[in-house]
């Protein structure tokens, strides 16, 4: 099946190469994040703030080649990885099968996908496609993004614009930001954001983030191992974490025709199993695919009876390496066909 079946059933439409010869100078601690981030100063279980899209934004579903974890393409900058974990404001646990698009400007201040005006005047870049990008959170409510620091432009801050997505149900549309001291260590030492300086502004100048925006200010640290700049940010949005109740139990997508739930154990060594209850008989697909949206796998069990089912993937068997992959139920009866897809995380056996 086609990437874009599953980032169609995973979210309604809506809405880092180095730099060569750049300068590097280090400005930022190096940190070692450890397994699991903490939350962010003032996150908690406070409700992210909805902010606008702004005014470049794609409907990303709308192209398959937009699930993928590195965004940068040829855009010049420090590279930056960017990870989110998104978790439930009744409970406070991780959200997984979440659908994040992301979307941000280059270090110039110019968006993909349309012709904008920034600081060298104005551009058109409505064909291209860099710093967009959408992945799904894993077992731990993550979700992790390889990409470019973002300039400044006139009138706003640096920020990114992301979307979070339950089903095909759009939960909130925000953006986040940076420390102020930390980001302008980066902007006046590394090429090319110093043709261009320190960000004149901060948050809570900007016009845009409203007075709760440190509930959208992420960590920006340099890691020395990686020589990449390394930021995290835990958004909470409306709904119960892994406990599979409240908005993540329903399924709009599947017609009344099946229920697919989570494999267990995720994450998993060796095997694993996805339970699959269908309403009538019927044949069905599982596709896996990595986050560049690559398919790894497909497995196929025509002339189920209806009734609950267990579908058995095992790694090794199938030859696929460790990671996290978005799994896509493909059902087939009298019906018609219907679709639906979550996220695992496989992991070799020791």
């Amino acid at each position: 099946m086609e990437r874009k079946d599953f980032l169609r059933l995973s979210g309604a439409a809506g809405l880092l190469t180095m730099l060569p010869g750049a300068s590097h100078g280090h400005p930022l601690e190096a940190h070692d994040d450890g397994p699991l981030p903490q939350p962010m100063p003032g996150g908690g279980c406070a409700l992210i703030p909805s902010e606008t899209a702004g005014p470049y934004p794609l409907d990303l579903s709308g192209n398959e080649t937009y699930f993928r974890s590195d965004i940068r393409e040829e855009q010049l900058g420090a590279d930056h990885r960017v990870r989110l974990r998104i978790v439930g404001s009744s409970n406070c646990l991780p959200m997984q099968n979440c659908r994040v698009d992301i979307w941000h400007c280059n270090a110039d201040g110019y968006y993909s996908g349309y012709t904008t005006n920034a600081h060298s005047g104005q551009q058109n870049h409505t064909n291209a496609r860099f710093l967009r990008g959408i992945q799904m959170t894993d077992a731990n409510g993550e979700v992790e993004f390889l990409t470019k620091f973002p300039g400044w432009y006139p009138g706003r801050t640096c920020h990114i614009h992301f979307q979070v997505y339950l089903n095909s149900m759009l939960q909130v549309t925000s953006q986040f930001c940076y420390p102020t001291a930390a980001k302008n260590a980066l902007l006046t030492s590394v090429d090319p954001y110093t043709t261009w300086g320190a960000d004149p502004l901060s948050p809570s100048q900007d016009g845009i983030f409203g007075s709760n925006y440190a509930l959208q200010e992420c960590s920006l640290n340099y890691n020395e191992a990686t020589g990449e700049y390394d930021s995290f940010l835990e958004a909470t949005i409306q709904g119960s974490g892994s406990v599979n109740t409240g908005l993540l139990a329903l399924e709009p997508e599947t017609g009344g025709q099946f229920k697919l739930g989570q494999n267990y154990p995720n994450p998993y060594y060796g095997s694993t199993a996805i339970p699959v209850k269908l309403t009538n008989p019927a044949d069905i697909m599982i596709e896996l695919f990595d986050t560049s949206g690559k398919r790894a796998a497909t497995i196929q069990r025509p002339g189920l009876q209806a009734g609950d089912h267990a579908v058995h993937v095992d790694v090794d068997a199938l030859d696929i390496a460790s990671g996290n992959y978005v799994y896509q139920l493909t059902v087939t009866n009298a019906n018609g066909v219907y679709r639906q897809c979550k996220m695992m995380t496989a992991r070799k056996e020791f």
